[in-house]
């Protein structure tokens, strides 16, 4: 397990974030394809939430205290419960970057690892810490994945009546 790699690809990957939110206007922020889909803001409070939540709180779990139980999450009920179209995209990175560079510090500094440690997970059966680790990763590029889409997707209403075809279909 390559976790020190996995761990750097995580800040990278904040500064992605970052910079695909940069310079967005609050009317952009919130802007959705179709209604069921989410905005640039609820992704990034996602991400926020999952930063705090899940992955860092069930990652310590994992390691330090693997029988121990999880909490619970509702990633897709927070979206609504805790309104987060409403939220300022700006201060929402913000926060996302404090919570990230907390789980960076904290992961630099574990000290040997118990990656195998396991927890039944009552849908994906066992799942280790290197996984955890892992998932988290992967967590991130699914959703800077859609950031991007969701930017993609943005430019008809930015460049109407013109197109943007040339460039390709996604």
């Amino acid at each position: 397990m390559d976790g020190g790699t996995i761990i750097e690809r995580l800040n990278v990957n904040l500064l992605a974030v970052d910079k695909l939110t940069q310079d967005i206007s609050s009317t952009y922020a919130t802007w959705k394809p179709s209604p069921e889909k989410w905005s640039i803001v609820e992704i990034v409070c996602h991400l926020l939430d999952e930063e705090r939540e899940d992955f860092r709180a069930r990652l310590d779990l994992l390691l330090h205290r693997p029988d121990a139980p999880w909490p619970s999450i509702n990633p897709e009920g927070w979206v609504p419960e805790r309104d987060y179209i409403g939220r300022d995209l700006r201060t929402t990175v913000g926060e996302l970057l404090e919570e990230r560079n907390r789980s960076i510090a904290w992961l630099r500094k574990l000290e040997q690892p118990a990656w195998t440690n396991t927890y039944e997970h009552r849908i994906l059966g066992t799942m280790s810490a290197g996984d955890m680790l892992a998932a988290w990763l992967a967590h991130d590029y699914l959703h800077l994945k859609q950031l991007a889409h969701l930017q993609w997707q943005l430019i008809g209403t930015l460049a109407h009546p013109h197109s943007a075809r040339y460039a390709g279909e996604w």
